[in-house]
């Protein structure tokens, strides 16, 4: 009898399996020339080779400069962009430090754009520098996503609109404030744009959760309550102005009110070397631009794929991809939580495992910490970083973004922190897996059966 069972869960299973996301028809036929942007404009087709062929030089075996930028070129809807400064921030800490060290010195105008912020120690901060720059003279205007940040009281944005704040509610819940039909998904977006020349992405959002690194060791922990593990950017360079036109977007398709005239787009010179892309996606569109451009990289991936998520529920197309490339000898390592804040998210996880694990994927659970960064890298050479989880939810129902940095120096300090996060990691060995309990399997089948609404 508990066979029979076990067996129609497992077609309803297959049967919710079905399917898979949306890609663009013309996607495997794609091989356009690439092209490079800098501080002036687009760089001319030899100039956009020279600079490839810089980052390409010395690099590991990837078919990421010949297949997959020529793939996803007329794909993406911003371009790849050089004379840029990218830092890379761990955790809320540091996060944090670099927002208000940039919001204190703005000049003009500040756009941020956050999924939760809460109402607690960090929360008060940020909007108590927010409304210090407002009654200084700087513009600030603010979108919260309505269900990410359903906790907090509308008398905290109320002193921020008082101060003079623009603020604005993401597809408000309450069905009497709906402006237009475009409710389906929600913001999941990290974003920060001060005087369009600065820009902060990443996973990180406004909570107090953040406030201690997940990496000390220093101090005894006085609450059970788990540091969270993330990552985030500050990016400086030409490249902010398209961050700046994803947060412009999303204002004007939520019917912001207009917004005052300020140097949005200011003239920016070139910051550092590094070459960049941003990618935004949102329910709207037929299909995701970070997922496409991700299954390409990963298909195009020779040497390594470094994958961290905190919430793992693919589709049977990036399934089959992480499992190729396994399967060519590719070193595929998911970075995945070992605590989490979902627990139909953690099972419906967790009934991937065996397939990707007899594939010859390597899983890693990050341990001491609840892991809420969503960052790759393949080959060294192509990273990402930003608000994108890999699962149906970022993918088709979310607005998302993220940063694509291209070369090996950044490259450098993405391995490293992935390195270090193995550090504090179990590895997932398959035998050990299957000796699971069958209560424990049935609930990742009965997790799975949601694969496409978490």
């Amino acid at each position: 009898m508990m066979i029979q069972k076990c067996a129609g869960v497992l077609c309803l299973v297959l049967l919710a399996g079905c399917g898979s996301l949306s890609l663009p028809d013309r996607m495997a036929h794609t091989t356009h020339a690439v092209n490079v942007n800098g501080a002036q404009g687009p760089l001319s087709a030899r100039k956009s080779e020279t600079v490839l062929a810089g980052l390409k030089n010395g690099s590991p075996k990837t078919n990421i400069f010949d297949r997959h930028l020529a793939q996803v070129e007329e794909l993406m809807g911003s371009p790849l962009m050089t004379g840029n400064k990218v830092t890379l921030l761990l955790d809320g800490p540091a996060t944090y430090k670099s927002m208000f060290s940039a919001i204190q010195g703005a000049k003009n105008h500040i756009n941020m754009e956050t999924y939760s912020i809460e109402d607690d120690e960090i929360g008060h901060r940020f909007a108590a520098a927010l409304m210090e720059r407002q009654k200084k003279g700087v513009q600030v205007n603010f979108i919260y996503d309505s269900v990410g940040s359903g906790d907090t009281p509308k008398e905290f944005f109320k002193s921020m609109m008082d101060s003079g704040i623009n603020v604005l509610e993401f597809n408000p819940i309450n069905p009497l404030m709906l402006r237009k039909k475009w409710e389906v998904g929600r913001d999941h977006r990290k974003l920060l744009v001060v005087d369009g020349q600065i820009a902060f992405v990443g996973g990180v959002n406004i909570s107090s959760v953040y406030s201690s690194g997940s990496f000390t060791r220093s101090k005894p922990r006085t609450t059970d309550t788990p540091p969270w593990r993330d990552t985030h950017l500050r990016i400086e360079g030409p490249v902010v102005s398209d961050f700046q036109k994803l947060f412009l977007a999303t204002w004007a398709k939520q019917q912001g009110e207009p917004l005052v005239s300020k140097s949005f787009f200011p003239q920016i010179g070139s910051r550092g070397n590094e070459v960049v892309r941003a990618i935004g996606s949102s329910p709207d569109e037929s299909y995701s631009s970070i997922y496409a451009t991700l299954l390409s990289a990963i298909n195009s991936a020779e040497t390594y794929a470094y994958i961290t998520t905190a919430y793992f529920v693919p589709d049977p197309q990036l399934l089959a991809v992480l499992k190729a490339a396994a399967q060519r000898n590719v070193d595929v390592r998911l970075m995945l939580p070992d605590k989490t804040d979902s627990n139909l998210v953690y099972y419906a996880s967790h009934s991937y495992y065996d397939e990707l694990l007899s594939a010859g994927v390597k899983i890693y659970e990050r341990e001491d910490a609840l892991l809420h960064a969503k960052t790759a890298l393949i080959d060294g050479v192509w990273s990402t970083i930003g608000s994108t989880n890999l699962d149906w939810l970022s993918f088709q129902h979310n607005q998302e973004i993220n940063a694509v940095i291209l070369g090996q120096d950044f490259g450098e300090q993405m391995k490293a922190m992935f390195e270090k996060d193995i550090q504090s990691s179990r590895l997932v060995r398959l035998e050990k897996w299957r000796q699971r309990s069958i209560g424990v399997r049935l609930k990742e089948l009965g997790a799975r059966l949601w694969a496409r609404w978490i």
